[in-house]
């Protein structure tokens, strides 16, 4: 699936500030590597349902087996073993007898320490990956996750491995399983080791996924396998928020543009990244914030929510509107099935340019029935012109005023707003009456 980085960045998908990033939202994550492992999947979402599924019965399994994952394995143990194979050791001796190992912590006293303190790291990853492999190898595992837990248990089926593995960790390791252990992880066993890391990285970003799952009681879409774009959602919700209003959606070729008004803050732009989340979700094999969701697969989600000007080029604002939507055309002009979220399009321009140029773009974009479009607008007047195409939905947000009192139900109604509450706010902000005062 294709997601470019404006699109990243209008879905809030990244950010530097947590409490606005789904990244961070789902990043239960225990290491670094799976943490990064974890990034890689948000890079790139799947293209193929067959990826999905799987990933979906992976992350269902691993959600049945939370309250029973072992924790011998943390970020320091990973960091300890990467670290030792970094560090340039004095050589062990060969023979592992006791004056070996005496004479060797006596005059390479430093790396013997070291050798000790990372051995009993490594016997706690062998040890967290034996367990992770007896809960999770079971019948019904799933083949993606059973072929990677069977490649581990080969790589971990190693005699001294094995005595390591039950070692008492209470116990001191003695000079001689120092030297044992040590000269063995360190000369024989350092490509394997950084196999079963990566595998291990792969297990801690599902963790986290299936984690985020059962905390936020997302549910997993089921695909459609068809050509023709198709999304349908019931108490479809934003996952950034607090408190999320939930909305019903359905698109599919007959109906696969939504005209979208209503008055500023009542939850336009809300419900258009919700739309976008879900989808990029669904690709990842992940649940979504919805009750239920059907879905086709996609080829790509494109946005056009926050364009900004560039002043270092001499772009304005509605230069780069403009340039985005070529690009969008550009990419979505083929046989592909796309999803094209637009929010408030030409808002660089003055209100009748921009209701000829919107008219204009929408009147193109409705030709192109493989994709799914939403667009919300303030420029309620073009709807009229707009209701002959029958491809086309009309929703708005509603929003009451009592008493000067802004009232918004953030619900999706059939039809076209004609709501203007731009005076409205400045005056109950006071802004009028400090105008009128100077």
């Amino acid at each position: 699936m294709e997601i470019d980085n404006i699109t990243y960045e209008d879905l809030s998908l990244f950010s530097r500030e947590e409490d606005f990033s789904i990244f961070h939202k789902l990043d239960f994550t225990r290491t670094r590597g799976g943490k990064d492992t974890l990034l890689e999947y948000f890079n790139r979402p799947f293209s193929k349902l067959e990826t999905i599924y799987e990933t979906q019965q992976v992350l269902q399994l691993m959600g049945s087996k939370l309250d029973q994952w072992p924790s011998a394995i943390s970020n320091g143990t990973i960091m300890v073993m990467e670290r030792f194979y970094e560090t340039q050791i004095d050589t062990l001796p060969r023979a592992a007898s006791m004056p070996n190992a005496i004479a060797y912590k006596l005059l390479h006293g430093p790396d013997f320490s070291m050798v000790r303190y990372s051995i009993g790291h490594f016997a706690d990853f062998v040890r967290g990956m034996n367990q992770l492999i007896g809960l999770l190898l079971t019948e019904n595992c799933p083949p993606l996750l059973s072929n990677l837990l069977k490649k581990a248990q080969q790589q971990l089926a190693q005699p001294l491995l094995n005595a390591l593995a039950k070692k008492d960790p209470a116990v001191k390791f003695t000079p001689v399983e120092v030297v044992d252990y040590g000269r063995y992880i360190l000369e024989q066993w350092k490509v394997n080791m950084q196999s079963l890391i990566d595998i291990h990285n792969r297990l801690d970003a599902w963790f986290a996924m299936a984690t985020a799952v059962r905390r936020y009681q997302l549910s997993f879409p089921v695909f459609v396998d068809q050509e023709d774009p198709f999304l349908e959602a019931q108490q479809l919700y934003h996952l950034l928020l607090p408190n999320p209003v939930a909305y019903d959606v359905k698109l599919d070729q007959q109906t696969n543009f939504l005209f979208l008004t209503g008055a500023n803050m009542a939850g336009k732009s809300t419900f258009i990244r919700s739309v976008g989340v879900v989808v990029f979700l669904a690709h990842l094999g992940m649940g979504v914030p919805a009750k239920s969701m059907r879905l086709s697969l996609f080829d790509g989600i494109l946005s056009n929510i926050n364009v900004v000007d560039n002043i270092s080029k001499g772009e304005s604002f509605f230069f780069n509107e403009v340039q985005r939507i070529r690009n969008t055309l550009e990419k979505i002009s083929g046989r592909k099935k796309w999803l094209v979220l637009i929010d408030e399009l030409f808002k660089g321009t003055n209100v009748q340019d921009a209701m000829k140029c919107s008219l204009a773009v929408i009147k193109g974009l409705i030709k192109i029935r493989q994709s799914l479009f939403v667009l919300s607008t303030h420029l309620y007047e073009i709807g009229d012109d707009l209701k002959a195409y029958p491809n086309i939905l009309f929703n708005y947000f509603e929003t009451s005023v009592n008493d000067d009192q802004l009232a918004f139900s953030y619900q999706l109604k059939e039809g076209i707003s004609n709501d203007r509450i731009g005076y409205l706010i400045l005056k109950r902000e006071k802004v009028v009456d400090m105008l009128e005062r100077l």
